[in-house]
């Protein structure tokens, strides 16, 4: 009996060995990578397409849309797709003299279907790029062309460093969700692309060859459609690839329903495409189909980081606890070495690229932060989220 739980011990440490080493060469990678610093000349590129896909935008489009005119050059279009609007998203992209297409639909929603009805649109017109900038964001300094070259010289999809930012007196989101999601969406698709390895789709800042995403399954109301169009990119042999020089940035929903359900749909779908994703990818990957693959399956066998660390942390415990009962000291002792590399590369993101975030006061904040996850790890288990929602803004 106590080899049996040995063993099964073993292997769960085993297991969660796995997305923590990866988490950590991820962080060391890019720790020790230098970024560009995005005041060179962008390079040329041919015209593009800027889709926008917005659902009752109507309270931030407009200083978006006029900040993303300011990027665009002779040749280029900006269209956005007006999805089950009640507001004023549509009217007042018009007034700006933007093109516009509406779509309606009480039963088929989410961005996705969005994002298809809009390549239908650009199809009478096909255009050589199309990028995809969420109506909430800002594109800055060149990145509408370094994307573009990018896609165009790899013939893969190029996807922007995608940062969400929180106003000084937002007391629904934490500093530390920011670097969180710094660390999510910066850190580690840079420690891939030092090793040449394909990174996720996260939604906004994606730049695609128009035979790519003419091509690409988008009708559907997944709630994180953003992965599935990469990990399907990935299966066609086409995987995305990290965009440097390229930054996109929005801001955290203001209310705390808006951020709750922002939280919600975001780790729910993530924790969904690990249960559904990796398991085909890593056959396939093994059989040698699409391109990717692997390092795709790899990085997506990384929970949210919050979840990682309670993970890790309670099983320690449990090994601490076995320990005390039985004296077997192996699988403590492989546990509380992952549990420190996995602290200590936390630590060493904040060091490279979270100070103008957390202060080292704020810093012990994580542990705050990881407890006010907890809810939703087990909304998960007993009442996952299945279906895209759009998070409240303030004043909605």
């Amino acid at each position: 009996m106590i080899a049996a739980i040995d063993l099964a011990l073993l292997v769960l440490v085993g297991l969660l060995a796995i997305p923590v080493t990866v988490f950590v060469v991820q962080v060391l990678l890019a720790v020790f990578t230098r970024m560009p610093a995005r005041t060179g000349q962008p390079p040329q590129r041919q015209p593009v397409a800027v889709l926008v896909p917005a659902h009752n935008e109507a309270l931030v489009i407009e200083g978006n849309l006029r900040q993303m005119l300011t990027h665009l050059k002779p040749g280029d279009r900006l269209l956005v797709v007006a999805d089950n609007c009640s507001d004023d998203t549509a009217a007042i992209a018009r007034s700006l003299g933007v093109e516009v297409t509406e779509r309606f639909n009480a039963t088929l929603r989410g961005k996705g279907y969005a994002l298809d009805h809009g390549v239908k649109e650009l199809a009478k017109q096909p255009p050589s790029c199309v990028v995809i900038v969420d109506a909430d964001c800002r594109l800055h300094e060149g990145a509408l062309d370094w994307l573009a070259h990018q896609a165009a010289q790899t013939g893969r999809p190029a996807q922007a460093v995608y940062l969400m930012t929180r106003d000084g007196d937002n007391q629904a989101v934490s500093p530390v969700a920011v670097f969180a999601w710094k660390v999510r969406n910066l850190v580690r698709p840079l420690g891939m692309s030092v090793l040449g390895w394909p990174c996720h789709l996260t939604g906004s800042g994606m730049a695609f060859t128009w035979p790519l995403i003419r091509d690409l399954a988008l009708a559907n109301g997944h709630i994180v459609e953003d992965m599935k169009m990469g990990v399907d990119l990935a299966h066609a042999g086409h995987p995305p690839m990290l965009c440097r020089e390229a930054l996109v940035t929005s801001t955290f929903a203001v209310s705390r329903e808006g951020a709750d359900a922002q939280r919600t749909r975001w780790e729910h779908g993530t924790l969904g495409m690990m249960l559904q994703a990796v398991p085909v990818m890593l056959l396939d990957g093994l059989r040698g189909r699409g391109k990717g693959l692997l390092p795709m399956a790899l990085d997506t066998m990384v929970p949210p980081l919050a979840l990682l660390v309670m993970l890790l942390a309670g099983f320690t415990a449990l090994a601490a606890i076995w320990n005390a009962i039985c004296v077997t000291t192996l699988v403590l002792c492989i546990s509380v070495f992952l549990l420190a590399a996995l602290s200590l590369s936390v630590l060493m993101a904040w060091w490279r690229f979270g100070q103008d975030i957390l202060s080292p006061a704020q810093v012990p904040a994580l542990f705050l932060y990881l407890v006010g996850k907890l809810p939703i790890y087990l909304k998960f288990l007993v009442k996952r989220q299945v279906e895209w929602v759009r998070a409240k803004r303030d004043g909605d």
